[in-house]
């Protein structure tokens, strides 16, 4: 009986939309988030000169906004990452639910 909802499951052209539509999201988060995070590392490594660099007359330099872009960056990666799981991942999800159930009620 496992096996058979497996199956209606794989079948399911719901589920091959969510796990298309997932992977593919998940990777372009993914590397958008590699991209900021390894180019402020790697500005941090090989050009101190410009991290260690006074904005204006002020003491601040620019690692401290370019930090702490990558971190409102990693929570806005986040929050857009949860609120379209919340919403079309979820729709998704309960219509290959009512699908594979056959009517019954399928656990999550």
């Amino acid at each position: 009986m496992d096996q058979d909802v497996v199956q209606r499951v794989k079948a399911d052209p719901n589920y091959r939309k969510l796990v298309t539509k997932r992977s593919r999201f998940g990777w372009i988060l993914t590397w958008s988030m590699m991209v900021v995070y390894y180019g402020f590392t790697l500005l941090c490594a090989f050009n101190k000169e410009f991290m260690g660099s006074r904005i204006g007359d002020g003491v601040m330099t620019w690692g401290i906004p370019l930090g702490l872009f990558v971190i409102v960056f990693t929570i806005l990666v986040t929050a857009i990452y949860v609120r379209r799981a919340n919403g079309e991942y979820d729709e998704l999800t309960e219509a290959i639910k009512a699908n594979a159930g056959g009517g019954k009620k399928v656990a999550a």
